[in-house]
């Protein structure tokens, strides 16, 4: 298969990014409160967990985000935050079986550091309250450098933070002018500077490419800035244009965005400069020293995918807490509700506040399996997998050969194993066992 063949099929396909199966979109309210009760209580005993934190607020709304998020300048809608949040951490602690232990913690929004340094203390002490922290927790945290101090740094040290995630994006004044997000490499610097002095052990940096006016003079400039910050890892994201489902992305001038090809050569740019540079490849999107645990669970095949991408984390359990915060057990999922005063309010009458989710039936559960493996490694070891879900192998291998059909020389079905050479094609792989993607398929972003 050649080059372009493949670039023409990532430039037709409009595809879900597979941080969760079903993907969220999907989801409905026949899952509700009920529900998120009944799997609280079948949580096992004594397993660590995990927990997601959203924080919603930002003092600045950038244009291309598209997460739940919602502008304050003032101080008193995060006081607010924090009080339904320790309610909400008493109501789902209540229905667990005791006290649990937590193996990782991520503080994601929004921007968690809008929170200032007393805030955060605040937040540290709610979780410490009804969760087991230790030192072996896994603490990382989202940071906007323009909103992030010293005190701040200080304030994440005492929580256990010991990876911090930091949003560059792009360093191009007309690109950050058109996507309403300014942020000069002084300030990012001070702030990798800082948690490195503090000792926090990991440092991430967040790119995105296909944003408007950028273009590869720009990108590469932007990674000459990155690689001279050294990051452990850094994050390389395809800008999701999706004006219906986020209105804000209406300001993000359309013209100036670069075009499907255009896009595939800005991704090829960075994954060449950062490969040079000695990162390893990790998935579709992600980059590592060898010496980070993320590469080295690649290495060892035991890398994961869900809401916040590619992790290291394999609890069984995700509880995620705040509005919009997705939870994810073995059963299904569940989603809190996004609006934050609506989440308030179902908080204060002593209500879990669950509006919709997936309960996942044997079907979905070899499918979200399958789909994991080909995202995270690029094979999908399709015998094992049915002979664990109870399934026939027959419709499996079924849709491999189909894809390795219209995929030559980048699928290949061999034993009952299927591998996907190229990470630009893992997406399209995982979409040939997805199954509703039909019903869906207008619904989502360019896969390139």
């Amino acid at each position: 298969m050649t080059h372009d063949t493949l670039a023409a099929a990532l430039l037709d396909a409009r595809l879900p990014r597979y941080t969760s199966y079903p993907p969220a979109n999907r989801f409905s309210s026949r899952v509700g409160p009920e529900q998120m009760r009944a799997w609280l209580g079948r949580v096992e005993d004594g397993v660590p967990i995990s927990l997601y934190v959203h924080v919603p607020y930002c003092r600045r709304l950038c244009y291309f985000c598209a997460c739940r998020t919602q502008g304050t300048l003032g101080n008193a809608p995060l006081d607010r935050y924090l009080d339904h949040l320790e309610r909400e951490v008493d109501l789902v602690t209540d229905l667990l079986p005791s006290r649990p232990r937590i193996g990782a913690l991520h503080l994601g929004g929004g921007t968690p550091t809008i929170l200032s340094a007393d805030r955060l203390d605040r937040l540290a002490a709610i979780l410490r309250g009804r969760f087991a922290l230790d030192a072996e927790t896994e603490v990382s945290v989202e940071i906007d450098p323009t909103e992030c101090d010293d005190a701040r740094l200080d304030a994440l040290v005492r929580l256990g933070t010991g990876r911090v995630s930091v949003g560059v994006q792009d360093f191009a004044p007309i690109v950050q002018e058109a996507i309403g997000r300014r942020q000069g490499l002084d300030v990012t610097r001070r702030t990798v500077e800082g948690a490195r002095l503090r000792g926090i052990r990991s440092v991430n940096v967040d790119l995105v490419y296909g944003l408007p006016h950028q273009d590869p003079t720009r990108l590469d400039a932007t990674l000459d800035a990155v690689l001279d910050l050294g990051p452990d890892r850094v994050a390389l994201f395809g800008y999701a244009h999706v004006p219906w489902m986020s209105r804000r992305q209406s300001l993000v001038p359309e013209d100036a965005l670069p075009d499907g090809r255009a896009r595939l050569a800005l991704a090829a740019l960075a994954r060449q400069r950062l490969e040079g540079a000695g990162y390893v490849s990790v998935g579709i999107d992600h980059f590592a020293r060898p010496h980070d645990s993320m590469a080295g669970a690649a290495r060892a095949g035991t890398l994961r995918r869900n809401f916040q991408g590619y992790t290291t984390d394999t609890a069984p359990v995700l509880l995620g807490l705040g509005p919009s915060s997705i939870s994810r057990f073995p059963e299904g999922y569940a989603q809190t509700e996004p609006a934050t005063g609506a989440w308030q309010r179902s908080i204060a009458r002593g209500e879990l506040a669950i509006v919709r989710g997936a309960r996942l039936d044997a079907r979905d559960r070899l499918a979200a399996a399958v789909i994991e493996s080909l995202m995270c490694t690029g094979a999908a070891d399709l015998d094992a997998l049915a002979w664990a879900h109870g399934h026939a192998l027959a419709p499996l291998l079924e849709r491999a050969q189909d894809l390795a059909h219209d995929l030559p020389g980048i699928a290949t079905v061999s034993g009952g194993v299927l591998r996907v050479a190229s990470p630009a094609a893992w997406r399209l792989a995982a979409a040939r066992f997805d199954l509703g993607l039909k019903a869906t398929s207008g619904r989502y972003s360019m896969a390139s």
